[in-house]
């Protein structure tokens, strides 16, 4: 059986880790990556650690491992991870700013429990999770991602911009 729910121990946060390292580009074929997504940024256990303590990460278990998750980072992490600051810099530019948001930082699902809601469901249960502290929920998603990007419309994401950084389109995105 499937639960959702906030990381609450180093072992969800090293599933996390190790979920996340068998879905970044220079794991995937060129074909698995546009069949069925990636993901951009490989975490160390340490911001991923104080990401979690500012605001608890959502996970889905099967049998109590982590089979997906959509990491919460707070905007005081702007400067924590260097690939990221572009996005933060086209959200603090935005006019009229936008206060009062989480980023999702990265959401990943494990292959074999994939099309089954629960990316969906992951979503569903960060806005519950972040409900009164913050409003909304932003991300970024590589332009070439398509599965993704879809995956992120179908759940009720709009863009916000898009911008070009490191020969690569990124579409920043917010649910409310």
């Amino acid at each position: 059986m499937i639960t959702f729910g906030r990381a609450a121990s180093e072992a969800d946060l090293n599933q996390i880790l190790a979920l996340q390292r068998a879905n970044l580009p220079g794991n995937l074929s060129s074909e698995e990556k546009k069949k069925e997504g990636f993901v951009t940024v490989p975490h160390t256990f340490d911001i991923l650690k104080a990401m979690n303590d500012a605001c608890p990460h959502i996970v889905a278990k099967n049998d109590g491992i982590v089979i997906g998750y959509a990491l919460c980072m707070h905007p005081k992490f702007a400067d924590e991870i260097e690939v990221l600051r572009p996005m933060f810099d086209e959200i603090f530019a935005l006019n009229p700013k936008i206060e009062n948001y989480i980023v999702m930082g990265q959401i990943c699902i494990a292959k074999a429990f994939r099309g089954q809601g629960i990316f969906r469901q992951l979503y569903q249960t960060m806005q519950k999770g972040i409900r009164p502290e913050f409003g909304q929920i932003i991300t970024e998603v590589d332009a070439e991602n398509t599965r993704s990007v879809r995956a992120h419309y179908a759940v009720g994401f709009a863009n916000l911009t898009t911008y070009r950084f490191g020969n690569q389109d990124w579409k920043v995105i917010q649910l409310k």
